[in-house]
């Protein structure tokens, strides 16, 4: 215990979206990066907008900053795995001259997260043919993450057809783990299953990378009675950071704790930053790190 190493990140959709290019348009990589380090957090994940490593890694050092990981949108279903094997090693070799720890991978076949589509209603799913092609497919990906010394980190996902605790359950189940670790992410899974302990108990020895993103209720409640997509709802202020939600992240944090989980947490909130200051809210949430989970690995810490 006394050798954990939890390292503390923010990611930088709340400053600029990837899906919505327009909204923080005016936040650059440097605005970006020194609120990053304001704000006193380690580092951050890739976003869309980020330049080739050597500049990159020219600004994370003039900062001390480090880099966790980068979306990759795989299509294994829709194109194969040859197609997207060769995509997601320029992928992995992007990350390794970053210097990042994982790659995290969502399958976007049939997704309706970027679409105008009833998020709360029209999730896809994938038949049994579906499900052996993904699985193996990942597999294979794992094996190319691997090579580049990085873990490849399944992310669950809102609108996609790995949403739900029964369809981690199932993709864990039928991968492997040597190969295909879980991106836990708190805010998905409580909005998509009103539950964000149970996958943590589930599969806590399978998840290598963590994402704080905090809920408001009444918010989700009304999108999803209004039947909005992903995008209007976080852009109605469904998501935020930790400590202005309904989600008590200390619970999380003690069993990550207890677990002996080592490596990122990120905290992650899409939000639209003409409205949720991307500043502020990075402050307000190393406010609540500090105020209300310190505390927890502090106490772990003494006990051993």
């Amino acid at each position: 215990m006394s050798k954990q190493r939890i390292t503390w990140g923010i990611a930088p959709i709340g400053w600029r979206n990837d899906d919505i290019p327009e909204i923080g348009a005016g936040n650059t990589l440097s605005h970006l990066l020194s609120d990053i380090v304001v704000a006193g957090f380690e580092g951050t994940e890739v976003g869309g907008f980020f330049p080739e490593p050597k500049v990159l890694n020219k600004e994370l050092k003039l900062r001390n900053l480090k880099i966790a990981g980068k979306w990759f949108s795989s299509f294994i279903i829709r194109d194969g795995l040859v197609s997207v094997s060769q995509l997601f090693h320029e992928h992995c070799q992007y990350l390794k001259e970053v210097h990042a720890n994982v790659a995290v991978v969502s399958e976007q076949t049939y997704s309706v997260q970027g679409t105008v589509q009833n998020v709360f209603a029209n999730k896809p799913c994938f038949t049994d043919e579906e499900w052996e092609r993904l699985c193996e497919g990942l597999n294979e990906l794992g094996k190319i993450a691997n090579q580049y010394d990085l873990k490849l980190v399944y992310h669950h996902h809102m609108g996609t057809g790995i949403q739900t605790k029964e369809e981690v359950d199932r993709l864990m189940e039928n991968t492997d783990s040597q190969y295909v670790h879980l991106l836990y992410d708190t805010g998905h899974i409580f909005v998509s299953d009103g539950d964000y302990l149970a996958i943590l108990d589930k599969h806590i020895t399978r998840i290598k990378h963590v994402h704080f993103k905090d809920v408001r209720q009444n918010v989700k409640e009304q999108c999803e009675k209004i039947g909005k997509s992903f995008q209007q709802s976080f852009l109605a202020g469904m998501f935020t950071v930790p400590g202005d939600g309904c989600i008590d992240f200390t619970k999380v944090y003690k069993k990550l704790i207890n677990s002996n989980y080592h490596g990122w947490i990120v905290v992650e909130a899409e939000q639209d930053p003409q409205i949720a200051h991307p500043l502020e809210y990075a402050l307000m949430a190393r406010g609540y790190i500090d105020e209300k989970l310190m505390s927890i690995k502090n106490n772990a810490l003494m006990s051993n």
